[in-house]
């Protein structure tokens, strides 16, 4: 199994209603992307210096299906509204 990690900080000045239809929108490729098995985003409630503001946590069978997860046409167009709102991204894949 693969686990996808993504973390992002938000561009300065983002409302809260972008963050919030961000995490909807992400959360919505479950069930429309068919490699995808599971996925849970968060919203930091710490606000530390070393906090990223948003993460996404999903889970693929195989390094393919994140491949596949990563090109379908529905995630690009979810791709294209988060690099409106964001200006820094970490991403950790590892396998179990």
């Amino acid at each position: 199994m693969i686990k996808h990690i993504v973390m992002w900080k938000f561009k300065d000045g983002v409302v809260e209603a972008d963050k919030l239809e961000m995490k909807r929108q992400l959360e919505a490729l479950k069930g429309v992307v068919p490699s995808l098995i599971d996925i849970e985003v968060g919203l930091d409630v710490v606000g530390k210096d070393a906090s990223k503001d948003m993460v996404l946590y999903s889970e693929f069978s195989s390094m393919n299906d994140l491949a596949a997860y990563a090109g379908h046409p529905e995630h690009l167009k979810v791709v294209e509204f988060v690099k409106t709102l964001v200006c820094e991204r970490a991403v950790v894949d590892y396998e179990i």
